[in-house]
């Protein structure tokens, strides 16, 4: 199973958080939110909803040279995630209806430093792709 989404930059983007990593549908991202790295989030909660165990979280932004920067992500899926404005991913296993994925293999901070310049533009996109499973 795969499903993609999208998520644009902001000036306050720093994905530095060495925990979590978060996609908020909010329009904007004050500087203490140090594990966002999109806003303006499209997901939709039904369609994560389907994913079970295992998945991949794939981050991917197309410079000014059509080069794709990529990083990715792995983490176990929280059968209890349920909501609709905020996804967020933690390498503990930290329980609420925000946590999409836990057990996540590496924080905010290990988002390919390009991305997160490029993401510094507000119109700039980042196409996140949620991918069933991953080899232990």
């Amino acid at each position: 199973m795969e499903y993609i989404f999208h998520v644009f930059g902001h000036p306050n983007i720093k994905a530095t958080h060495v925990k979590t990593l978060e996609f908020s549908k909010d329009q904007d991202l004050t500087e203490r939110g140090d594990c966002i790295i999109g806003i303006r989030a499209d997901f939709d909660i039904e369609k994560l909803k389907q994913f079970e165990k295992k998945v991949r979280v794939i981050c991917e932004v197309t410079d000014e040279k059509g080069e794709v920067i990529r990083s990715e992500f792995k983490c176990k899926v929280n059968p209890q995630f349920a909501d609709a404005h905020e996804l967020v991913l933690r390498k503990s296993g930290f329980l609420s209806d925000r946590t999409f994925g836990l057990g996540l293999n590496r924080g905010a901070n290990h988002l390919d430093r390009r991305i997160v310049e490029l993401l510094k533009d507000p119109n700039q996109v980042m196409v996140v792709t949620i991918k069933s499973g991953w080899a232990d």
